[in-house]
């Protein structure tokens, strides 16, 4: 795959910074430091909210658990409340 040139114009100092501080710490350039955001951010996976739900609702299923209702929410929050 051919490498290509992007210029980025009008970068916050405030972002600038941070991105600099964090390619130190990382022991990386600043330029490969902004790729390597870039590519996390695209190979981000969105999800389906339905397919989602309906995993967990297998996975409950799998593990036997009781429905949640807003009593039980209720109970757990106040049993981890002083």
């Amino acid at each position: 795959m051919p490498i290509r040139t992007l210029t980025i114009k009008g970068i916050p100092a405030s972002l600038y910074t941070q991105l600099k501080r964090i390619a130190v710490e990382h022991r990386r350039s600043l330029n490969r430091e902004v790729i390597e955001c870039l590519e996390r951010s695209v190979a981000t996976r969105r999800f389906d909210p339905d397919e989602l739900l309906t995993g967990i609702d297998a996975l409950r299923e799998r593990l036997a658990l009781p429905p949640l209702t807003e009593q039980s929410l209720r109970q757990a929050k106040a049993a981890g409340r002083p």
